[in-house]
């Protein structure tokens, strides 16, 4: 159901990505969405970063008209929606590319002291376009990475995640998809998570917009185990 909110506070995390907190405080499990719409503008899906929280990229006309909102301001959301990740193992590392890291910031949030050691491996890049890096303080070790070497290892996540994969009992990873597809390689679709992303229009599995071999990705997804993939990724 549709339901009118109050933008509460509007702030810049990176390059061309703002934070939007909202007054209404979700009951969700980190990997979950809402959909969110504005009047004359449309509906678009955003992964929870926090119970009150979304974390937006300037892409197109609806973000574009997102990012002219202000403290004060309302927008409509209905959800959570979706499947989320399950905690799982002792040794976890979440592999984050760009701004797939929302969920995995959630997930790292949620579940601060649950496992033996976590690891985040993030990539973007450059500096200017890693968000939400206050995440270090829900994780035990940051491993930072960017195409430009501006901060970090000149590298890919997957190249550090492919020399450490045996640390790990299980992985979790959200970003694009090449990036997706390389984890699920490097693991071997197994002891991984992963959050895929699919254009979305209704997000409660009736139109079938987003469809990926036999699941849909709002209904089925959008945290699918790694050997639900196989041969899909």
């Amino acid at each position: 159901m549709l339901e009118r909110v109050t933008i509460r506070e509007v702030w810049d995390v990176a390059k061309d990505v703002k934070a939007f907190r909202f007054n209404k405080k979700l009951d969700f499990r980190a990997g979950q969405f809402v959909m969110a719409w504005l009047p004359g503008v449309g509906e678009k899906p955003f992964s929870l970063a926090w119970e009150d929280l979304i974390v937006v990229k300037r892409v197109g006309p609806f973000t574009s008209k997102l990012f002219e909102l202000e403290g004060g301001d309302y927008i409509w959301i209905r959800g959570p929606y979706g499947r989320g990740f399950k905690p799982v193992g002792g040794k976890v590392a979440l592999v984050g590319g760009g701004i797939g890291i929302p969920p995995l910031y959630a997930f790292a949030r949620q579940n601060k002291g649950k496992f033996e050691h976590v690891t985040l491996i993030y990539g973007a890049r450059s500096k200017e376009d890693l968000a939400l890096m206050d995440v270090e303080n829900f994780v035990d070790e940051v491993v930072i990475t960017t195409d430009d070497g501006s901060v970090g290892k000149k590298a890919f996540p997957t190249d550090v995640l492919a020399g450490r994969k045996d640390e790990f009992e299980r992985v979790y990873a959200c970003g694009p998809e090449p990036m997706l597809k390389a984890v699920l390689r490097t693991m071997d679709y197994q002891n991984v998570q992963i959050s895929a992303e699919r254009y979305m229009k209704c997000g409660i599995g009736v139109c079938g917009s987003c469809n990926l071999g036999k699941y849909l990705v709002c209904r089925d997804g959008p945290v699918f185990d790694g050997f639900q993939l196989r041969g899909l990724l």
